[in-house]
């Protein structure tokens, strides 16, 4: 099969014929048909994750099932299917409890294995993780679902339990900070977004956001408490540095709640977060790392009614080629929306 290897860290990845994977004891192998690119595949060609080389990456993706490992009981080739990008080991009480997106031993395609940035994926454990796609759902949307779209829903409604009429502020315009604004807008909540370019804002005000704060140089608190009149109910950092988790935090009103989404990489593991405010405003801070297999029915169910809509996300669809010359500049580079890639496209 043809695949995006990466041979070193932060060096050009090259597009070459591999073996394809067989399907193990338990899992099946899904032709991949989208899969997204996101700023954690980022991470991972840079270095900012322990992974072993040479490695395929790619985490966000869906396709149809060509083969079944033996002991599979729930499904069979030719289904459409998608997956968290946190794959449960099934067997552990996080996993019998429903919180596979936490399972100690958990596997992640594309960091932990070798992921979707290849015409097929291996997919263990395939009873607890796979995810049948619903026909009026497109392989793209989908996609779309694994990684951002997934957490941003699960960061808003299972972790801050968002209100209709709350203010919450979305800092980053990227993937997952723009599926945060549609969420919150179809859940009824007074969305801000905030991020460093014009183009990104104006995506997100076409998305719901009933404000935007352009945060290239502006005191983003303030502008926030000033449209809130004393800050927002919700708070989410889709970004992922000590300044944009600082400014979603310092956002808050009293009592407030903040979701860290953004992966906060720094050399000690440690960033800096306002441990003042939070302790005497009585700040929540929660961690959001997606969303289990078994919770996606609620989420695919408003997808299929209309009232979200992942696919208005996509900006672009690319083959392999063209992703290998993306990927390594999504540190500067600043789309508005997503970018799927297609494994089969020459």
């Amino acid at each position: 099969m043809r695949a995006m290897i990466m041979d070193a860290e932060a060096q050009p990845l090259e597009i070459r014929e591999v073996p394809a994977p067989t399907a193990p004891a338990g899992g099946v192998v899904v032709e991949v048909h989208a899969t997204g690119l996101c700023k954690s595949d980022w991470h991972a060609w840079v270095g900012h994750d322990d992974i072993a080389l040479p490695h395929v990456p790619g985490h966000e993706f869906a396709g149809v099932i060509v083969e079944v490992g033996a002991g599979v009981r729930d499904w069979s080739v030719g289904d459409r299917v998608t997956v968290p990008f946190v794959m449960g080991c099934g067997d552990c009480e996080w996993c019998r409890g429903g919180n596979a997106q936490v399972c100690p031993r958990q596997e992640q395609p594309g960091f932990t294995q070798w992921g979707s940035f290849a015409e097929r994926v291996v997919v263990r454990s395939a009873d607890t993780n796979l995810v049948g796609i619903p026909d009026a759902v497109s392989f793209e949307a989908a996609a779309a679902l694994g990684c951002r779209f997934a957490t941003a829903f699960r960061a808003l409604t299972a972790r801050a339990r968002v209100r209709a009429g709350e203010w919450v502020t979305v800092v980053g315009a990227g993937g997952v900070g723009l599926s945060a604004v549609m969420i919150g807008a179809a859940l009824g909540a007074r969305v801000i977004a905030v991020d460093r370019t014009p183009t990104a804002l104006e995506v997100a005000r076409r998305l719901g956001a009933e404000h935007t704060i352009l945060a290239d140089g502006a005191d983003v608190p303030a502008a926030v408490a000033a449209v809130t009149s004393g800050g927002s109910h919700v708070s989410i950092d889709a970004v992922g540095s000590a300044q944009t988790a600082r400014d979603a935090v310092l956002s808050l009103r009293r009592r407030g709640r903040h979701v860290q989404i953004g992966l906060l990489p720094t050399a000690d593991g440690m960033t800096p977060m306002p441990m003042a405010r939070v302790i005497a405003w009585e700040i929540d801070v929660l961690g959001s790392h997606g969303m289990a297999a078994v919770d996606y029915p609620e989420m695919l169910a408003l997808i299929v009614s209309g009232a979200l809509r992942p696919h208005d996300l996509i900006e672009r669809v690319v083959g392999l080629d063209e992703a290998a010359r993306l990927l390594p500049a999504m540190d500067s580079a600043a789309p508005a929306g997503m970018t799927m890639i297609d494994p089969r496209r020459v």
